[in-house]
């Protein structure tokens, strides 16, 4: 009888672990610090002994285990082969759920974070009782996830969800990380929206509270915008503009029946989400304009919800 399934999210500074029982319960999560040294030789066998160490610690035998879903900062192609990741030193290139299960003897399956958390919050959050949800993750970049019929779309080449690469404005001249011009990633992560504060400071002489910051933060811009700040609001708007159009695109492609808002810049709330459907409404073919909205519900335990969640939707 199996009973209980993990799931792992790989972060650059942090592995997060869950235990969930069959049912989709978790039961406990623990950290360890990412140990990336020599391309990250060793994060596999620091998952399988944290693994390991669980079930010796709970009594529990490796044959009550379905396994382990693992998501990665990276793309993922079949399940299993993990391209080199740029935010764990390059590591990857290799098979490594068949790595993973010669280390601990469980059936692994990986797929990208964004991806994760988007079947987390599926499961378990913020798009729970649908089948059909598109999720977008703002943080430093943007992340996304799309599922269809209550099944991951990852594509051929692991791109799928890759919502933050979709090109959304012409004549840009500073270069996107993944090396084209004018991706939403530019615009709508917390780093864009800096950015794009930081653009309007220099060229303007507009009074703004905005000025009044050493360090400037994405929180601080969202704050001075619900404080009434007219420059902080144009600057969120213009950011949720960015992110509802493109939004209105995969729409047309994926017709969800609820888009999911994660990732740290969610934190901003119903200004966010109501700017952002505002957006959505004004570019969105009319039959999916009675798509719904909400703010994802998770936090960081989203990675772990979702790996595990891979396993048991296969189960």
């Amino acid at each position: 009888m199996k009973s209980y399934v993990f799931g792992v999210d790989l972060g650059g500074t942090t592995i997060k672990f869950g235990l969930f029982r069959t049912d989709g319960t978790l039961l406990e999560k623990w950290s360890l610090p990412t140990r990336t040294e020599n391309h990250g030789e060793h994060l596999l066998s620091d998952i399988s002994l944290a693994l390991l160490g669980k079930l010796e610690e709970k009594n529990i035998p490796a044959s009550a285990v379905l396994g382990v879903g693992v998501g990665v900062p990276g793309a993922v192609l079949r399940g299993s082969y993990v391209e080199p990741c740029v935010n764990l030193a390059q590591w990857g290139g290799f098979d490594a759920a068949e790595a993973l299960e010669a280390l601990c003897g469980f059936p692994v399956k990986i797929l990208n974070d964004a991806n994760a958390a988007a079947l987390g919050e599926m499961a378990a959050g913020g798009g729970h009782g649908k089948q059909n949800v598109v999720f977008v993750t703002l943080g430093t970049g943007v992340g996304g996830g799309v599922i269809l019929s209550g099944k991951l779309l990852s594509g051929t080449h692991g791109c799928g969800g890759e919502i933050g690469h979709l090109k959304v404005r012409d004549g840009e001249t500073l270069r996107c990380g993944c090396g084209k011009y004018g991706c939403l990633e530019q615009y709508a992560s917390a780093s864009g929206l800096v950015r794009q504060a930081k653009e309007f400071l220099r060229s303007s002489s507009e009074a703004s509270a905005l000025r009044d910051y050493e360090t400037l933060r994405c929180e601080d811009i969202f704050a001075c915008a619900k404080a009434g700040d007219a420059a902080a609001l144009r600057l969120v708007d213009e950011m949720c503009y960015a992110l509802g159009k493109a939004l209105a695109a995969v729409s047309c492609v994926c017709d969800p029946e609820i888009i999911v808002i994660g990732g740290g810049v969610a934190a901003a709330g119903e200004i966010l989400l109501r700017g952002v459907e505002k957006h959505f409404l004004a570019c969105a073919f009319p039959p999916a304009e009675s798509t719904a909205f909400a703010l994802a519900e998770l936090g960081n335990d989203a990675g772990i919800y979702g790996a595990a969640q891979l396993l048991l939707s296969e189960a």
